[in-house]
Parts: structure tokens; sequence; C-alpha cells
């Protein structure tokens, strides 16, 4: 797929691996429109951005989420990539806590149902491009749950799901999935959950562009990779091992 002169649409813009793919983006000749909740940080993201507009949006909301495919078809009729990437982690085990249920409703709400109703709003506009693609971030953890983050390992087991059939039912349109799949990322949002020994993010959004260009659907960046090789050569249950340290 062509990685310039496209209008991309990046949930979780303002910062960690949303603003980094923005960024190089932006540098590549794209127009990036980046959504947040927090107006301060976004507007501080698009300064730093050569061809970007912000927009204030949370994405659990479905009144936002109304007003923002409202706007995209008045004043960005082009659109014609959504990437996903918003999320929300609790970092706990299931075994010491109480009501976790609670946790997961949160995560579930913001990692999947949310990426599935913004997605399924933006479809016809998408769909009406010559091409177009949706990206799903997913992570690590859909091919092998980690044990402090169990809600979190679910909801992206769901993304994971959905996008793989998301896939199919548009292979005979304009419209290419992709699913993103990094690893633990050195940033704000995974600090909760030891980022600060991940991988910069930086790294995950120049692997993304790369398969973006390549049409490789299934991106599997830094050691995504040997999570996935473990869980296709020995099995899901090396992988969780392998994962968890166990």
């Amino acid at each position: 797929m062509n990685s310039t002169k496209n209008t991309v649409l990046i949930s979780g813009g303002s910062a960690g691996i949303g603003f980094e793919i923005a960024k190089l983006l932006t540098q590549k000749g794209n127009h990036v429109i980046i959504t947040g909740r927090n107006q301060e940080r976004l507007n501080q993201a698009a300064a730093q951005l050569s061809n970007a507009t912000a927009i204030v949006f949370d994405v659990t909301s479905e009144a936002d989420v109304d007003q923002l495919v409202e706007r995209v078809k008045t004043d960005f009729p082009e659109l014609n990539i959504l990437i996903n990437n918003a999320g929300f982690a609790h970092a706990y085990k299931l075994t010491d806590t109480e009501r976790a249920w609670e946790k997961a409703d949160e995560e579930m709400q913001t990692n999947y149902i949310s990426l599935m109703r913004l997605t399924e709003k933006l479809l016809p506009q998408l769909s009406s491009q010559k091409e177009a693609a949706v990206v799903n971030v997913s992570s690590i953890v859909a091919l092998a749950p980690g044990l402090g983050v169990p809600t979190y390992s679910i909801s992206k087991v769901a993304v994971r799901a959905y996008t793989q059939l998301l896939r199919l039912n548009l292979s005979d349109t304009s419209v290419k999935v992709f699913e993103l799949m990094p690893p633990l990322v050195n940033t704000e949002f995974s600090k909760e959950i030891g980022g600060e020994n991940g991988i910069p993010p930086q790294q995950v959004a120049e692997e993304f562009v790369a398969a973006l260009e390549s049409d490789t659907f299934e991106i599997h960046v830094g050691g995504t990779a040997q999570i996935f090789d473990v869980f296709r050569t020995a099995g899901p249950d090396a992988a969780i091992r392998a994962l968890n340290g166990i």
C-alpha cells in the first residue's frame, strides 16, 4: 500500500506509539488526524507534526464517535486510513484482586468494543476510497496472555479475532486490514506494567510503515516475532510460559 499522500486518522495519537506513527507518516507526506481526550496534550503533539489536525475525542463515548464521524465526512472526505491505537490497561493478577470484572469491563469497552464501533461507523467512507486500510493495534499478549495484564490480554485476543474476520469480510473490497502486534513498549501508557524495559515506540512506527508499504497484514514487531515462532512450533502453552518467564 502507498505510504504517502494519504489522510490518516489515529485514535490515541497524542503520545506513545500513536504519536510516533503520526510523526513518521507526516514526514512521508500524509495528512494525519490525531485524537485523544486531553486538549492540551493534543495541541502539544500537533505542534510537533508538520501536517496534522488534532481533535478532542473519547473513543468510549458513542456521542463523540458520531460527532467525529460526521466531522470527518465533512472536513476530510478523502480519509482512507484508520489506525485504531487507543487503549487502556490495568495491571493486576486474577487471584489477588476484588471485583476484577469492573476492570475487565473498562478494558473491554476501551480496547475492543470502542474499536469495533469506530471502525464500523467509518467503514462506509473508507470503502468509498480507491485504496484504504484499517489498522488495529493488538499486542504480543494476543498470542500469549500476560499474568500481570489478564483482561488487557483477553481484550487483545478479541481484537486479533475481529481483525482476522474483518480482513476476510473485506477481502473483495478496496480496504486492506492490518494487525500491528507490538511487544512491551517504553511509553507512558505502559509505565504501570514495566514499560521502561520495553522497546522504543519509534521502532514500532518504523516497522509498521515498512509493513504497510509491503502489504504485510500481520505485523510482529520486535519480540512478538519470537513469541509467534514459539506459538507456531511448540504450541500455545510454551508461548505463554516463554512470555511470562516460567
